[in-house]
């Protein structure tokens, strides 16, 4: 019986496998690379807003505290929004011709809340609260970075998956004295281990990633 396949046909056989192969690991060290690039996870991209409010101006310029706007970072999951009675407390006095600041007063005019864009925008399915990570220590920095040099705000840190389970895994590096859980900037200094130690066993910090603590 003459052979059907030419010799050939092994080495065409073996690179095609290997070729698939190669294909299918390229595709998919491409998808996660897309899945962590800043297209997707907005790191490092600044949000245009119906207001373009500098945390620059206000925080560094004025100082004014996280707390001032976020009212509730403390005491609930959200940290809550600024109602524009918030930004008339002081734009009812300066800056009260400002074309850049019509949206604020309008809103105040009829009563009706400013559309923020959410620069910091979890899944439904992902269960945070900032009251308990205050209260455990995490600074404001951690997950939100040097606020007080954003013009506009942007993301620092993609907040996906496996970026919260590294401070989960290892939360102690994440802390810091309550004196400065609300600086930004140049004016947080560096904590020895021993000192962020000392916080996490005083407010009982342990790791923790059971699956439940943030998908309920």
């Amino acid at each position: 019986m003459s052979q059907i396949f030419h010799p050939s046909s092994n080495t065409l056989s073996k690179v095609s496998i290997f070729g698939a192969l190669f294909f299918l690991v390229a595709l998919a060290f491409t998808a996660d690379a897309v899945h962590r690039s800043a297209w997707v996870t907005g790191v490092n991209v600044a949000v245009e807003q119906p207001v373009p409010f500098s945390h620059k101006h206000h925080v560094q310029g004025l100082g004014l505290d996280c707390r001032y706007c976020h009212t509730s970072v403390e005491v609930a999951a959200s940290a809550g929004m600024p109602s524009t009675k918030t930004c008339m407390t002081c734009h009812s006095q300066v800056w009260t011709e400002s074309e850049m600041l019509a949206p604020v007063r309008e809103s105040f005019r009829t009563d009706t809340s400013l559309e923020w864009v959410r620069v910091h925008d979890l899944p439904d399915f992902v269960y945070f609260d900032h009251s308990v990570h205050v209260a455990k220590g995490v600074g404001c920095q951690s997950c939100h970075g040097d606020v007080d040099e954003m013009p506009l705000m942007w993301k620092v840190n993609p907040l996906q998956m496996d970026w919260c389970l590294g401070c989960h895994r290892d939360p102690i590096a994440n802390l810091r004295p309550a004196e400065f859980l609300f600086q930004t900037g140049s004016g947080v200094p560096e904590f020895d281990h021993a000192t962020l130690e000392a916080i996490g066993h005083e407010k009982g910090v342990e790791s923790l990633t059971s699956c439940s603590v943030c998908h309920r």
